[in-house]
């Protein structure tokens, strides 16, 4: 994905930034040539008890919204990290226009002895890796996000 002209800025994390993200990616046609998502995915920043699902179906974000813990496990996948570990991630999404080899999600999950990715199920948990060059794109389209951390 190139990078584009930044005209967005919100607060990582929230929903606003969330909802930044969800209209970024759906207004590109590179995320719908990638193919189907068919998906729930939880967001946990523990530490700051931050909890957001957000929906794939087919070439779109369908939503994006807060929720409980509880729901966020209820999803088919969750990605869990602590906030210092998300704000690296997405500062070098930032700083490369995309995530480098370092900072993807699979490597994030390759280098977390309990998994960045985590479910209750794991054929649930199959979606993270069957979709995920769509949630790569997702998460690499905040570059185009003026991202403002709280800490």
């Amino acid at each position: 994905m190139a990078q584009e002209t930044t005209t967005i800025r919100a607060t990582f994390p929230s929903l606003e930034w969330f909802q930044a993200l969800k209209d970024i990616v759906n207004g590109q046609e590179a995320y719908r040539r990638i193919g189907t998502c068919d998906t729930t995915m939880g967001i946990k920043i523990p530490d700051l008890q931050k909890y957001y699902v957000v929906t794939f179906e087919a070439f779109e974000v369908a939503d994006v919204r807060e929720a409980t813990e509880d729901e966020v496990e209820d999803c088919d996948f969750w990605l869990e990290a602590p906030y210092a570990r998300w704000k690296e991630m997405l500062q070098n999404i930032r700083a490369n226009g995309k995530a480098d080899l370092h900072h993807t999600l699979n490597t994030l999950d390759l280098e977390d002895p309990e998994g960045f990715a985590r479910s209750h199920d794991g054929l649930r948990r199959d979606a993270f890796y069957r979709f995920n060059q769509s949630l790569q794109f997702f998460f690499d389209a905040s570059a185009a996000i003026d991202t403002v951390f709280v800490q």
